[in-house]
């Protein structure tokens, strides 16, 4: 199997399972991969997911060998790599628990996830100006937004790599964790799992935003949704039980 899913509560964990390939995205692990997500997306018995690789390493990228043949007319017909779009729309928070490396479209993938938890052995990095070619899965883009334009632009144009403490400190990475980082991304996992659904989607949603719209647009959109969900029943008990001082107990609606 291209992937092992593994439910824990309502959190679910994905690991990406080619440690033979060192978790190389051929065409079936990203399907594999994209599939199950959406469905767990859909799932309201799940409220965070947890991304990691099986073996010793986290993604070492897109399968070269499964590109060296395609010419440019194929990739144009195909829109090779389109497929990722239906990945970043995920609503539900998504950790990407970073083991060993993450390179090419392996750092993208992480960054394609909400949270970047990194055990003290990762390195990321975007080699394909190696191969004669440029990151394709958000690799300028996303990696810019992140870490700013010069470092994506030491990153993208050397192909060299980063470890985990300058992940952290350039802003990729959420956390670096000593030991076990997969424990600590399904502990935080858990946490967010039991916050309103509606709450923790639209927080996410939010956040995202704050990508695409001015200063005052941003502000304006996070009030409204602030306002909306006042119609929800969490707000309700999730206010009620502060005031209570007890537990709040949502139900996801």
């Amino acid at each position: 199997m291209d992937i092992l899913l593994e439910r824990k509560g309502r959190v679910a964990i994905i690991a990406l399972n080619r440690p033979e390939k060192n978790n190389a995205l051929n065409r079936a692990l990203s399907q594999a991969l994209i599939d199950t997500v959406k469905v767990l997306d859909s799932d309201d018995s799940v409220g965070c997911i947890v991304l990691t690789g099986n073996g010793k390493f986290f993604c070492c990228g897109a399968d070269i060998a499964e590109m060296n043949q395609m010419t440019y007319a194929d990739m144009v017909k195909e829109d090779y790599f389109s497929i990722w779009d239906s990945f970043a729309r995920t609503r539900t928070p998504i950790i990407a628990a970073v083991n060993g490396l993450a390179l090419g479209g392996g750092c993208e993938l992480a960054m394609m996830c909400d949270l970047i938890f990194v055990d003290s052995s990762a390195k990321f990095g975007q080699p394909e100006i190696k191969l004669g070619v440029i990151p394709a899965i958000g690799g300028t883009q996303r990696l810019t937004k992140m870490v700013g334009k010069a470092k994506a632009m030491d990153m993208v144009l050397t192909g060299a790599m980063i470890t985990a403490d300058e992940a952290y400190l350039y802003g990729l990475a959420s956390r670096v964790v000593d030991d076990n980082v997969l424990e600590e991304a399904i502990t935080v996992a858990n946490d967010i799992a039991a916050f309103s659904k509606p709450a923790v989607q639209l927080a996410k949603e939010c956040v995202k935003q704050a990508d695409n719209l001015p200063i005052n647009d941003g502000l304006l959109y996070e009030r409204r949704v602030f306002h909306g969900l006042f119609a929800t029943k969490d707000q309700s008990e999730g206010m009620r039980a502060f005031l209570e001082k007890r537990k709040a107990i949502f139900t996801h609606g």
